[in-house]
C-alpha cells in the first residue's frame, strides 16, 4: 500500500477484501485518510459495483449509538472462466470471484493438435458453460489457463515445452481471447461481441494447482510445494502466498532433473526423472509387459482397479521421485509437500515417503506434512481463477480499471 494519507481506491478495496478493515472508520484508521476522502474513494468502488454494504457491525462505544455499517467485496458483479489443459484431456469452468465453481466441463482435447485448434475449441466450451451457468459474456472479467509446460508470465507464452509440440512462443492470450469473442459474438449487451477485450492469464499447470490448493486448504503455510505426476512431472511452489516462478517461468521443472538412468526423455535428453518415473513412463513399462496402457490416465485407472503390476511400478516410480524430492525439501524447507496427478495414490505415495525420509535430513522433514491433493482435478481450475482475481483486483490494476470505466 502507498503511505498513510495516500491510499488509493484500490488500496481500500484490498483492505476490505482481505478483511483487514471493513468499516469506514477502520479504513480511516488504517490509511490516515480523512472521512471525506475515504467516502470519495469508496464511492468509486460502489459505482463500479465492486463493493457493497453488509450488516451493521458491533457498537464500539459504551454510550451506544448506531452500529458501523460493514463493507464487503461484491463477488457477484462478475465471473471468471478457467481451463486446465493436460496432454489429452482438459477441464473448463465458470467460477465466482471467490472460487466457487458454477458450471464445469471435462473432455478430450489433445495438445498435439496444436494451439489454434485447441484454443478454438476451448472458446466454444466457455460459451456453452456461460449459458449453462446463466451468465452473459459481458459479465466475464478474465480468463485463466493452466498448461503443461513452462510459461513466461510476462508474455503468457510457453517456452520450449517438451510435451506441447507447436506451442513454443505461440500467442496463447490473443488466440484464446479471440476464440471466446468469436464464440460469444452477439451474446453481449448490444450484440457487438465485446468479449474480445477479456484479459487472459496463462501459467504452468503445477503452479496453478499449487496456488489453488494452498489458498483453499493451507493458507497459513508460508512454503508449499505441489508435485504433479501425470504424463510428465512438474512442481509448483508457493512462497509467502505467491507463486515462485523463477526468472522466466522455469522454476519447478523437476521432471528434467537427471537421475542417472539411460531412458530417452521427450525433451531429447537421456536420464530425466520424467523418462523413468512419470505416468507416461509407467504406462510404457506396462505396455512392454503386455498390459494395455498408453498414458498416465490409463495407469490411474489400473491403480484404481487394484492392478498389482501397476501398483508395483507406481511404488518404484515414487521412490525415484522421492529421491529427488529429498533435495527439494532440503532446499525449500516447505511445511507441506503435496503429491497430485494421475499417480497420486497409495502405492506412489508410499514410494515417495520411503526415499524422502531416508535421504532428507530429519531437520528438513520434522515439520513436513506429505499429503495428496484435496481439490483433485479441480485444483488447476481453482488456481487459474484465483490468479485472474488477484491480478485484476490488485490495487494498481484497480485504479487502471476504474479509470477505464470512467468512475
Amino acid at each position: 500500500m502507498t503511505g498513510r494519507g495516500q491510499a488509493s481506491s484500490g488500496d481500500l478495496l484490498e483492505l476490505v477484501r482481505r478483511g483487514r478493515a471493513t468499516t469506514r472508520g477502520a479504513l480511516q484508521q488504517a490509511t490516515g485518510l480523512s472521512r471525506a476522502t475515504v467516502g470519495q474513494r469508496l464511492d468509486r468502488l460502489f459505482r463500479a459495483g465492486w463493493l457493497r454494504e453488509g450488516a451493521g457491525g458491533p457498537v464500539d462505544s459504551p454510550l451506544g449509538g448506531r452500529p458501523s455499517i460493514t463493507l464487503e467485496f461484491d463477488d457477484a458483479h462478475a465471473v471468471v472462466l478457467a481451463a486446465d489443459l493436460d496432454t489429452r484431456h482438459a477441464r473448463a469452468a465458470v467460477l465466482t470471484l471467490t472460487g466457487e465453481i458454477l458450471a464445469e466441463h471435462g473432455g478430450t482435447l489433445v495438445v498435439e493438435d496444436g494451439p489454434d485448434a485447441v484454443l478454438g475449441e476451448l472458446g466454444g466450451w466457455f460459451a456453452e458453460l456461460l449459458e449453462k451457468a446463466g451468465h452473459r459474456p459481458d459479465e466475464v472479467c478474465g480468463i485463466g489457463l493452466a498448461v503443461p509446460g513452462p510459461v513466461d508470465s510476462e508474455t503468457g507464452r510457453v517456452v520450449q515445452p517438451p510435451i506441447m509440440p507447436g506451442w513454443d512462443g505461440y500467442d496463447i492470450r490473443g488466440r484464446l481471447s479471440r476464440a471466446f469473442a468469436e464464440r460469444t459474438a452477439g451474446g453481449t449487451k448490444g450484440g457487438n461481441g465485446g468479449a474480445a477485450a477479456v484479459p487472459v492469464l496463462v501459467d504452468n499447470d503445477a503452479n496453478l494447482m499449487a496456488y489453488g490448493e494452498q489458498r483453499t486448504g493451507y493458507a497459513d503455510c508460508s512454503a508449499f510445494v505441489l508435485v504433479k505426476v501425470s504424463t510428465g512431472i512438474g512442481a509448483g511452489v508457493v512462497v509467502g502466498g505467491s507463486i515462485f516462478r523463477g526468472i522466466d517461468g522455469g522454476a519447478g521443472d523437476i521432471g528434467h532433473i537427471r537421475v542417472g538412468a539411460e531412458a530417452l526423455c521427450r525433451c531429447g535428453s537421456y536420464g530425466c526423472l520424467a523418462a523413468v518415473a512419470s505416468g507416461g513412463a509407467v504406462a510404457r513399462r506396462l505396455a512392454e509387459s503386455g498390459v494395455p496402457a498408453s498414458s498416465g490416465s490409463d495407469v490411474r485407472d489400473l491403480l484404481a482397479a487394484g492392478h498389482p503390476e501397476a501398483a508395483a511400478l507406481a511404488r518404484e516410480a515414487g521412490r525415484r521421485v522421492g529421491d529427488v524430492l529429498a533435495t527439494v525439501v532440503t532446499l525449500l524447507n516447505p511445511g507441506v509437500l503435496m503429491i497430485a496427478g494421475d499417480l497420486a495414490g497409495t502405492a506412489f505415495l508410499t514410494g515417495v515417503r520411503e526415499l524422502l525420509y531416508q535421504r532428507a535430513l530429519p531437520r528438513s522433514t520434522a515439520r513436513l506434512d506429505v499429503v495428496t491433493s484435496r481439490l483433485g482435478e479441480r485444483a488447476g481450475l481453482v488456481g487459474a481463477g484465483a490468479l485472474v482475481v488477484e491480478h485484476l483486483y490488485a490495487p494498481e490494476r484497480v485504479e487502471e480499471r476504474l479509470l477505464a470505466l470512467g468512475v
